[in-house]
């Protein structure tokens, strides 16, 4: 790693969430290109699936947020039962 990227680092770690939120979203559209991606058939007819399911209403949507309050639900415990 270069010391401009761990400048970088640095300082966004700094940020508030939000912003690093942001930042990250951006950087991984900037890097994001499906005609890049090699995927194999299997997992392109499994996204085409999962996407048709949203699309139609039949998938099960969990709120981000949701999601996020029960990851830190289990490293919370994860945390608690390594320092017992």
């Amino acid at each position: 790693m270069t010391a401009t990227f761990n400048s970088v680092l640095e300082q966004a770690l700094q940020l508030p969430a939000g912003d690093r939120s942001r930042i990250a979203s951006r950087l991984i559209e900037s890097v994001d290109d499906a005609d890049d991606v090699e995927m194999s058939p299997a997992w392109r007819t499994e996204i085409e699936n999962r996407m048709a399911s949203i699309r139609s209403g039949t998938a099960k949507l969990i709120p981000h947020e949701e999601v996020m309050a029960g990851v830190r639900r289990k490293l919370a415990g994860q945390r608690a039962a390594k320092s017992a």
